[in-house]
This record gives C-alpha cells, sequence and structure tokens, in this order.
C-alpha cells in the first residue's frame, strides 16, 4: 500500500478534523433524539450503548495501538514483509474477537438488559450487536494504516459511520414512534443506525485496501505469526486491561446508581430510568470534548514509536509537548464553557424536554469540569502507552474506576443528593486517573515536558472566557427575554475572547498551525513566530 505518511500534527489535524464533522454529525443525531425519545428512552439508548462499548474495548482497545505501534516501527526501518504480517496476524486476532463479542450481545439480550437493572433494552442490544465484528474489523484496517502515519482512511470511515448513524437512526426512530411503539422500541431502531454505519464503512475500507495495495518489494525476514502475535498482545492487553476496566466499572456504576435508586431509595425501576435518563443528557455533551482528544492521541503514538525506534529521544519530546499543548488548548475551554452554561446550553438543545434539560443542568456543571481531566488522562496515557508504560495506565483507570463505584455508592444512597452523586463520583474519578498518569510521566519519562510551561497560559486564558461568558450569557439574557439567541451569542463572545487572548498570551505556536492547510499563511497574518 502505498501511503502518505504525515507528520504528528498533520495526522492530528486530519483526524480532528474528521472528529470535528463527525461530532457534528453526531450531535445532530443525539440532540433530536433526545428530544424525540425524552429520558426514558434515551436510558433504553444508553443501556445498550454501554455493553456494545465494553464488548467493544474488550475487542479494539489495546490492539489497535499494538499494532499502529508495530507498523510504524517496521515502516521506520523499511521492514516490509513484516509490516505485511503484522497486519495478517493482527486481523485473525480482531476476527475472532469481533465473532465473540457480537456472539454475546445477539446470543444473550434479555440476560445482559436484566443485568443493567433495565429489562426493556433488550432489543436495543440485539440491534446493536452486529456492529462489534464490523468495529472489530475496521480498527484492524485502522491500526494499520495509522501505524504508516496516513490517517485518511480513519478520517473517511468515521464520517461514513457518522452520516449513516444520523440518517438511518434518526429516521428509523421517528417512523417508529410515529408509527406507536414504545421508547424500547424506537431506541432500537435509533440504535440500529450505527450498525448501518459501521457495516458501510467496513465495506468502504475494505474497497480502499484492496485498490491501494503496496506492490513494493522487501528484504527483510519477517518474526513468525506466533512472535508476532505475542508481541501484539504484549502492549495491548495491558491497555485493553485498563480501557476494559473502565468500562467493566462504568457499567458496575450503573447497575449500582440504578440498584441504590431502586432498593435503597424505594423508587421503581421505570422511576429509576427516568432518572438516570436525565443523567444521560448531560453525558452526552460530557463526552463531546474528550474525542477530540484520541486524534491527538491516535497520531502521537506511533510517531513518538517511530521516533523511539530511531533513538531520536529530541523528536518524541517535541511531539509530546505539542500533544499537551493542544489538548490543554482544547480541553480547558471546553470544560469551562460547559460548566459555567450548562443551564442554557441545555435549553437550548432540547427545548422539546425543557424539564429533563433543566434536571441534567445541575449534571452539566461538574461533568463539565470532568472532562477537562478526562482530556488529560487521555493524553497522559497515550503519552505513557506510546513510551512502553503499557501498565502505569491500567493501574491508574482502576483506582479511578474503583474511586468512582465507591464514592457513587455513598452520595447516591444519601436521599439528600441522589442521583447528582454521580457526576461527582465521574469528577472524583478522572482527577484521581490524571494525577496517576502525570506523576508516572514525571518520573518515568526522559526528557519529560514541562507542566507549568505548558498549562500556565491556557488556564489563564480560560479563567477569562469563562467570567466573560458567564456574565455576556447574564446580561444577553434578560436583555432578549430568555431567548435561545443569547446563549449563542454568549458562546460566540466566548470563543473570540479566548481566540484573542490565545494569541496576545502566545499560547499557539507557530508549529501548531504549520499542520494545518495554508498553515504558514495564517501564522504569518496573525504574526505568530
Amino acid at each position: 500500500m502505498t501511503e502518505k505518511r504525515q507528520s504528528f500534527m498533520g495526522g492530528a489535524a486530519v483526524l480532528a478534523g474528521a472528529v470535528a464533522v463527525t461530532k457534528l454529525i453526531g450531535a445532530l443525531y443525539k440532540i433530536p433524539l433526545g428530544n424525540l425519545l425524552d429520558k426514558e428512552g434515551m436510558a433504553h439508548f444508553y443501556v445498550a450503548y454501554n455493553i456494545y462499548n465494553l464488548m467493544m474495548i474488550l475487542s479494539t482497545a489495546g490492539l489497535p495501538l499494538a499494532l499502529s505501534r508495530l507498523v510504524s516501527q517496521a515502516q521506520a526501518l523499511g521492514q516490509e514483509h513484516q509490516k505485511r504480517r503484522i497486519f495478517r496476524v493482527a486481523l485473525t486476532i480482531f476476527m475472532a474477537l469481533g465473532v465473540a463479542g457480537s456472539g454475546a450481545m445477539l446470543l444473550f439480550p434479555q440476560q445482559l438488559a436484566q443485568l443493567l437493572q433495565d429489562s426493556q433494552a433488550k432489543l436495543a442490544i440485539m440491534a446493536l450487536s452486529p456492529s462489534v465484528l464490523c468495529v472489530c474489523l475496521l480498527s484492524a484496517i485502522r491500526g494499520y494504516t495509522q501505524g504508516q502515519g496516513n490517517m485518511v482512511p480513519t478520517a473517511a470511515s468515521q464520517m461514513i459511520e457518522s452520516s449513516c448513524k444520523l440518517l438511518v437512526g434518526l429516521t428509523l426512530a421517528w417512523l417508529l414512534l410515529r408509527a406507536g411503539h414504545g421508547s424500547e422500541v424506537a431506541a432500537a431502531g435509533a440504535i440500529a443506525g450505527v450498525t448501518v454505519g459501521s457495516v458501510l464503512a467496513l465495506l468502504a475500507l475494505t474497497v480502499y485496501l484492496l485498490r491501494c495495495r503496496d506492490g513494493r518489494k522487501g528484504h527483510d525476514v519477517p518474526q513468525s505469526r506466533r512472535q508476532i502475535a505475542r508481541e501484539l498482545l504484549r502492549i495491548g492487553v495491558p491497555v485493553t486491561i485498563g480501557a476494559g476496566t473502565m468500562s467493566c466499572i462504568t457499567l458496575l456504576d450503573q447497575i449500582l446508581v440504578m440498584g441504590t435508586l431502586q432498593n435503597r431509595l424505594g423508587l421503581s425501576e421505570a422511576a429509576a430510568t427516568a432518572l438516570y435518563g436525565e443523567y444521560t443528557f448531560g453525558m452526552t455533551l460530557f463526552n463531546l470534548p474528550s474525542s477530540f482528544i484520541y486524534p491527538v492521541t491516535v497520531s502521537l503514538i506511533p510517531t513518538i514509536g517511530a521516533a523511539l525506534a530511531r533513538r531520536d529521544h529530541y523528536g518524541a519530546r517535541q511531539s509530546t509537548e505539542a500533544a499537551f499543548r493542544v489538548t490543554a488548548l482544547l480541553a480547558l475551554p471546553a470544560g469551562a464553557g460547559l460548566s459555567v452554561l450548562s443551564g442554557p446550553i441545555l435549553d437550548l438543545l432540547y427545548p422539546a424536554v425543557p424539564e429533563t434539560a433543566a434536571a441534567a443542568a445541575y449534571h452539566l456543571s461538574v461533568l463539565g469540569i470532568a472532562c477537562i481531566f478526562v482530556c488529560l488522562a487521555i493524553m497522559s496515557g497515550g503519552v505513557l502507552q506510546a513510551y512502553g508504560k503499557e501498565y502505569v495506565p491500567v493501574l491508574s483507570l482502576l483506582c479511578g474506576g474503583l474511586l468512582k463505584v465507591v464514592a457513587n455508592r455513598a452520595l447516591v444512597a444519601d436521599p439528600a443528593i441522589g442521583i447528582k452523586g454521580a457526576a461527582v463520583g465521574t469528577l472524583c474519578c478522572y482527577v484521581l486517573i490524571t494525577l496517576i498518569n502525570l506523576i508516572a510521566i514525571h518520573r518515568c519519562v526522559p526528557q519529560r515536558p514541562d507542566y507549568f510551561a505548558v498549562l500556565w497560559k491556557p488556564v489563564i486564558i480560560t479563567a477569562i472566557m469563562a467570567v466573560v461568558a458567564r456574565g455576556s450569557w447574564s446580561i444577553l439574557d434578560r436583555l432578549l427575554q430568555g431567548s435561545g439567541i443569547a446563549t449563542l451569542l454568549a458562546i460566540a463572545l466566548a470563543v473570540l475572547v479566548y481566540g484573542i487572548a490565545a494569541l496576545v498570551l502566545g499560547a499557539v505556536k507557530r508549529q501548531d498551525l504549520l499542520a494545518l492547510p495554508k498553515g504558514e499563511k495564517i501564522a504569518d497574518f496573525l504574526r505568530i513566530s
């Protein structure tokens, strides 16, 4: 396969652009869906999606990273035969994992739904089951192309998935509700769009792979399949355990929250489901900022791996510092903005269910701060994985997950706190994960980044932006008598202030802009040296 190799920031920019498009499409999917299904239907939706997410993480969390890392090292050393054999071995492993994950969801949907205290989620689980196999195969192809420095196939397939999810899922949900079906059937229809999207994305990447096969001859002698499989598992299993542990704890947390609401506070299953549904409205926006950090991490890991294979420690450090800088510049304003404008944003997005939006505002105000630490946890974990410290993120995820379960168990059982304790538990979880990862980087990584130098400017700029966002909304809301336009204007003003402050304080570096199309002209126009 002939690939156009991209720089770290260039690859991150490609994936970040794709994420921006897919998340916009995702917003056009989940926001109308929330207005259609309300809290009960969204609870059924997320029960199925959380199970799917666990199956997908167990199948694809660590192995694509390991595949990308090994392929990037082979590419850097010119080992063509080794690179291709790595892909074939990985594809076999992914196929087996996908069949197991899809089979579990398809054969045992009722048992899984009952385990999560929501018996009506059975249909949604079944509708989503084929996606696990498709995503496993997608992950193998994506890991292979990412390891060669080409992020375009991943970006294109993500947009295909999101577009189908929007068109198919939203249409099915609307038609089923219009036909008089209940929220559990409509939730299954909505989530079927995810399945259709993964199938079409897999077809597109398969065609791409077949058409772009590389005819170059290699002269290296590849390792045996057993050696490659052992190396893939050595790198991938710790990451999978860590990510799978967090996903398992999320499911356990959901079981405990739903069980506590029913058994300790005396609520019915329907009432507990409704409260958990309110929490999911906050979770939808909470997950958005971190999605822009994953592309940076995906591009970072093979870049650092290739630099270390060449013994280029200075280049590895430059990539690490650039990744932390981009993470801080994206995560801090996004999280602070969601927190200070939680109520106005939810009112704007969910006008058809105002009571649910109002109830979810508290959750989002806490989760907005939490998402900052999610982003930092993702990036710091990616740095540790890139430097071969795969077990440290596993430990930090386990510690954070256990804290989340303990905190939620204690807080949700308090009648004065109830479901609000779930958001606080999430915040505590990711603060602990981030602290452990940052301490580990400081102690384990040679030529470690200077945290203060990376973070102080974004922190000051974000504080200014948050004050402007809340203050301007308060004034505009009174002048416009509660119109949603006040929220949009406040967000636009906050973004403008943040951009100006970032330029004035020099938080954006010239090399960050050079990775973008016409980046040199942009840097010259803004006079960034």
